[in-house]
């Protein structure tokens, strides 16, 4: 503790949270933990694919996974994409010298299993790792796909409600009086309004979609940041170096953006991991009860609602409800590093 102290003393702020940050191995190893997974989610084509990565055959080298190339390329005769897991086809790739480099899982997250012997959903076996679901597609790549979705949305959904709740806190925090008093009328009337059921409605008249889902769902994510914006301008906005800007003739702008909000951050990076692992469950959840994603799109709520459905196949939960909780408990332990490094009190 002492060394730490040592080590600390005459460092920026930001150097000091960071290596509070630090300290807390816990969620430190799960910062690196996530962000390995999250940049291994990029090349989710690359892990698992039914096209090869390279294709070399008579001499020239082809790229499937990239463009697409008829079956007359390697010799078939139809004008098609070539079907990489036909048996002609592999064939024609492997002989005369002919090879081609398959991703680690060769399945695709809307690729079925035509050539298994068991009924689905299949159990895990040499063939597919983690199994099959309930129509024959591979459990492990629509895993990593719906992985790869559910943080993409988390991030979407997470910087467009961080915009919306800075704008309306502060706002409502800098001009108070019956600024705020008109917004926070406004805010309690809208929050009081059955998101459910608006998401039902719109399930029904709108085709679904992961953008419709976002808009949706930044109608009502913003409300709770906007809180702690709020109190945070309310508590500063009345400080010597506010109305020395004031008396300066900095404009509103200029002292919302340049001296308030900077200190006013605390809060909102405090819960940004939180609201990102918000945004994951409740995507989850909309899947689960069939008001998410399009049923082919790759979605660990719909893996356990086919668990649900199928209880013998034991797989199809286990698998979800692992890559769901690991997830979520990994984001729950870098927001709790996170507050006690932005806490001031600590050493």
């Amino acid at each position: 503790m002492k060394a730490l102290k040592n080590k600390i003393s005459g460092l920026s702020p930001g150097q000091r949270a960071w290596l509070r940050f630090k300290s807390n191995r816990r969620g430190y190893v799960s910062l690196w933990i996530f962000s390995f997974l999250f940049v291994l989610s990029f090349f989710a084509e690359v892990l698992s694919n039914d096209k090869p990565l390279i294709v070399y055959y008579e001499g020239e080298y082809y790229f499937p996974i990239i463009n697409s190339y008829p079956e007359t390329t390697f010799g078939g005769d139809f004008e098609t994409e070539a079907d990489y897991t036909d048996g002609f086809v592999r064939n024609q790739l492997t002989k005369n010298g002919n090879w081609m480099i398959e991703p680690p899982n060769p399945y695709s997250y809307n690729a079925i299993n035509f050539v298994s012997e068991l009924p689905n959903p299949a159990p895990p076996s040499s063939e597919n790792y983690f199994g099959t679901d309930d129509r024959g597609r591979d459990v492990l790549a629509r895993i990593i796909y719906g992985f790869r979705i559910s943080v993409w949305f988390a991030f979407a959904l997470m910087i467009i409600g961080v915009v919306i709740g800075i704008a309306a806190g502060s706002v409502q925090g800098y001009f108070s009086g019956r600024t705020d008093l008109i917004m926070q009328r406004v805010i309690e009337v809208w929050s009081s309004m059955p998101e459910l059921y608006l998401l039902i409605i719109f399930a029904s008249i709108f085709q679904p979609s992961i953008w419709l889902l976002i808009i949706l769902l930044s109608l009502f994510g913003w409300m709770g940041l906007s809180d702690y914006v709020r109190a945070e301008f309310l508590r500063g906005r009345n400080l010597d170096y506010v109305r020395a800007a004031r008396a300066m003739g900095l404009t509103n702008f200029s002292i919302i953006s340049r001296h308030l909000l900077p200190n006013s951050l605390t809060p909102v990076i405090t819960f940004l991991p939180f609201r990102i692992s918000g945004a994951i469950l409740a995507l989850t959840s909309l899947d689960f009860l069939g008001l998410g994603v399009p049923p082919t799109t790759p979605s660990l709520g719909e893996l356990l609602a086919q668990g649900k459905e199928n209880i013998e196949a034991w797989w199809l939960s286990l698998s979800a409800f692992v890559v769901l909780v690991g997830t979520l408990m990994l984001l729950i332990f870098i927001g709790e590093a996170l507050r006690e490094a932005l806490d001031t009190r600590k050493i």
